[in-house]
């Protein structure tokens, strides 16, 4: 006699995960836009690159500052509506520019409204879905969730720079609105705010644990900054945030910005440049992931070290690696520097659950709000090195060394002995 077994049906989590995936990636479009779009600004309305990369350093700033907000506000209201409202927004943002003729409407649409939504779909909404539904595999879930951003840079940064070339940039923000609409219906069919809403515990969990909801906290603004709070007096977490305003002034705000223009000064085209930067992003989707498995069985402060270390010798090279074609030795930086761009993220998130337990969330909201800090004051200032020196060398050096002290506060880091209790409260 033989007995029938039915196979095992892929948990829910699996679903969320995917839609986060899509969401995250259609909130990365607008994001990789300024290193190709600063000099057709330029271009068309003679602002400074200083000017446009004020704008770059508002989104920056407000992507960061607003996702521990927004982690607060998912607790409150819920991971779905947060997230499809953050899209609209960034719809909003991304078509606004198509009619500015201002230099402050470029602030205001580019810098403050896509600032804002892109904030609420940062790495605090993905440290979220991972930790809500995931104990099993969180580290390669919360890779994954990370690498979407670098997907969506892959995706859309050459098309972008194509369109800026033969459409005009104008067609380029409005390719970018309809994409952040089309995922919202997503979002709100796939995305669960926790697994108690569909009957469920998180993927992994052990099997006496309660299906419940947790109790929704009112006052999101009130949390957030009380969580803060209590971090603040937390020598981790300010090791974590120096070491994440660097990640972000060494990503973000000076590669991310800066590269193409770079890269164009030394007589490369801007489209092979851009298509140089959307491979980094081919690199970062592999690198992230790795890093997350690796986050599951290796010291996370140890991973963090290495990381930021490598990432200083390879910035100290890139100035002699500019030329007008691409050879062997930017490749290598370019496949080097990929793996690396956002390995960082997994073992943040690990830190931040292992040392403030339930409010990790938040918590790395505020990491990463130092991360975009750090790429502001970066975006910023090349900016001005650019204006003032003719050339970005004395930027990449400066980045270099700051990405060797980065390793070092991470290294510093002390094993968790344990959530602070007060903080999941």
């Amino acid at each position: 006699m033989t007995v029938e077994t039915r196979p095992a049906r892929l948990h829910r989590a699996w679903f969320i995960a995917a839609a986060a995936f899509v969401a995250l990636l259609a909130s990365a479009g607008f994001r990789a836009a300024p290193g190709v779009l600063i000099d057709p600004l330029h271009t068309e309305f003679g602002w400074s690159r200083a000017t446009i990369s004020s704008a770059v350093s508002v989104n920056l700033v407000l992507y960061g500052l607003f996702a521990p907000f927004a982690a607060a506000l998912m607790e409150r209201f819920g991971v779905r509506r947060v997230s499809a409202t953050a899209l609209f927004v960034i719809a909003l943002g991304a078509g606004g520019t198509v009619f500015m003729s201002a230099s402050w409407q470029l602030i205001l649409c580019w810098g403050v409204l896509v600032g804002v939504g892109t904030g609420s779909m940062a790495m605090s909404f993905a440290a979220t879905v991972a930790t809500r539904w995931f104990v099993r595999s969180r580290g390669v879930v919360v890779g994954v969730l990370t690498a979407a951003g670098a997907t969506g840079q892959l995706i859309f940064l050459p098309l972008i720079a194509h369109l800026a070339v033969t459409d005009g940039w104008r067609t380029a923000s409005l390719v970018i609105a309809i994409a952040a609409v089309a995922v919202v219906p997503v979002v709100l069919l796939t995305i669960r705010d926790h697994p108690a809403d569909v009957g469920t515990t998180a993927y992994g969990a052990p099997a006496d644990t309660p299906i419940e909801r947790p109790v929704a906290t009112s006052g999101s603004a009130r949390r957030a900054l009380s969580v803060l709070g209590g971090a603040a007096r937390n020598r981790t977490f300010w090791l974590l945030a120096i070491g994440f305003a660097i990640c972000g002034a060494t990503t973000n705000g000076l590669v991310g910005t800066h590269f193409v223009p770079a890269a164009h000064d030394h007589g490369m085209p801007q489209t092979t440049a851009a298509g140089l930067l959307a491979l980094v992003g081919v690199f970062d989707v592999v690198g992230t992931i790795f890093s997350g498995w690796l986050t599951d069985r290796v010291d996370p402060r140890i991973l963090l070290g290495v990381y930021y270390a490598l990432r200083g010798l390879s910035l100290a090279a890139l100035p002699q690696l500019f030329t007008g074609s691409v050879q062997p030795s930017m490749w290598a930086f370019i496949l080097f520097y990929g793996l690396d761009w956002v390995a960082t993220v997994p073992p943040t998130v690990a830190l931040c659950v292992r040392h403030f337990g339930a409010a990790g969330p938040i918590v790395f909201g505020w990491v990463f709000a130092s991360h975009q800090l750090g790429a502001a004051f970066a975006a910023s200032a090349a900016g001005a090195v650019r204006d003032q020196l003719g050339d970005y060398a004395v930027a990449w050096y400066a980045a270099a060394a700051l990405a060797l002290i980065a390793s070092a506060a991470s290294l510093s880091i002390t094993r968790s002995k344990g959530a602070v209790t007060a903080l999941a409260s």
